[in-house]
């Protein structure tokens, strides 16, 4: 076997058993690019020898989502099909699990009107947001996951011949999720330590009980409080069975929610941020009383002004997340158009809902009675990266003693 198909069948075994850490008589759903259909297969094959009793792949194809945008009549983009978030829903309600090959296309809709993408997308989000709350507060077991596409390959590694990009990105992909070509090497054995060394991080700021942070780095100074009972979560978490599970594959953030109407200042981004297949870049946030009151993009303006357009929760923070700037990712200096690889390269805030496993208790409060708490509630979450080696953060404890947590973007 060649060396790339031994790391190949090695990262399906790993998504697999440490992703979505799939059980016996499980029905497992599998949302993948035609592009990965080599990898496919073999997480298919390595479910069913874990037992699971059934597994669904369903295809995506950026061309055919394009054509949509193209074609459709204007009605179609206020519509998503019952019938996909209904077996969405009963897949969660069921025990079920589901990976998805998320792999998104920074230049897909290029020259489309960003109204259309906006439109479509809260649709998607109305229909699915019983579906939305069991991802968030962990109902079942579920898992995003990275490999390479050429269009993507292509804007990520554009600096290199174009018969050389997808490599370079199979490359970068294992690399960070820690599969190696040896024999010795057990990338599950791997995430296993590498869980346990995030957790002992994440008991560390939780044992501090910061009542609040304060962020600076160039055009950055904001203050941002976490409500009471918040807690500091990273690496995986239990679903409501007790199964292990790895929601970000690959992870190196631990985070918590801010408190709603507790983020005061300016933050701007170091990173762009892929929204649904549009850029936007340089991004600029002022928040008062936790609520975005100013914003500015140098490229994307108009596709920022979507979102926060999304609902009223769309316009307060829903998610903090510390990265120290020299993990495995950063060091790969590299951009990679992802939200799921750059968010664990940087420290990073989402617009959006809160997740409730953030506060103690969370997972069996409702909406009104999360908002209550300090958390926030929206049809919408996106990160966007803040971090860089020029991120300081403050914390402060219960006292009023003010301590460092970061500093030259790691931690303190």
């Amino acid at each position: 076997m060649k060396e790339f198909d031994i790391m190949l069948d090695k990262y399906a075994e790993l998504v697999v058993k440490v992703g979505v850490n799939v059980q016996p008589g499980q029905v497992l759903v599998v949302q993948s690019p035609l592009e990965t259909v080599d990898l496919t297969r073999l997480i298919v094959s390595k479910a069913y020898e874990a037992g699971a009793k059934y597994v669904q792949v369903e295809w995506e194809d950026e061309g055919v989502t394009r054509i949509r945008y193209e074609k459709a009549n204007d009605d179609s983009f206020n519509y998503y099909p019952k019938w996909q978030a209904d077996m969405m829903e009963q897949l969660a309600e069921g025990g079920g699990a589901i990976l998805h090959i998320k792999v998104p296309n920074p230049e897909l809709f290029n020259g489309i009107d960003s109204l259309k993408v906006s439109r479509s997308v809260k649709a998607a989000a109305i229909a699915r947001e019983r579906y939305s709350t069991y991802v968030r507060t962990n109902k079942f077991s579920w898992s995003l996951i990275k490999a390479p596409t050429r269009a993507w390959a292509n804007k990520v590694f554009a600096d290199l011949p174009e018969d050389e990009r997808v490599q370079a990105m199979w490359e970068a992909v294992f690399l960070m999720n820690r599969v190696e070509a040896g024999d010795t090497q057990d990338p599950v054995e791997a995430w296993r330590e590498h869980i346990k060394q995030l957790k002992v991080t994440q008991e560390r700021m939780n044992k501090k009980r910061y009542k609040s942070l304060h962020y600076r780095a160039p055009g950055t100074d904001l203050h941002v409080e976490m409500p009471e009972g918040h807690l500091w979560l990273g690496g995986g978490d239990e679903n409501q069975d007790g199964v292990y599970f790895v929601a970000n594959m690959p992870t190196e953030e631990i985070y918590t929610m801010p408190l709603r109407t507790g983020v005061n200042g300016k933050v701007t981004s170091t990173l762009p941020l892929n929204l649904n297949g549009r850029l936007v870049e340089g991004m600029t946030l002022t928040f008062k009383e936790g609520k975005v009151v100013e914003y500015d993009a140098e490229l994307g303006r108009e596709h920022l002004t979507s979102l926060l357009d999304t609902d009223e929760g769309a316009s307060y923070l829903g998610e903090m997340a510390l990265v120290p700037h020299d993990s495995p990712i950063s060091r790969l200096n590299r951009i990679f158009y992802n939200t799921g690889i750059d968010e664990n390269a940087s420290c990073h805030f989402a617009l959006g809902s809160a997740y409730p496993v953030n506060i103690e208790g969370g997972t069996k409060l409702s909406k009104e009675e999360l908002v209550l708490k300090g958390g926030n509630v929206s049809l919408t979450h996106v990160d966007f990266m803040i971090g860089s080696e020029k991120l300081e953060i403050d914390g402060e404890l219960a006292d009023g003693t003010i301590e460092a947590v970061f500093r030259n973007g790691n931690w303190a």
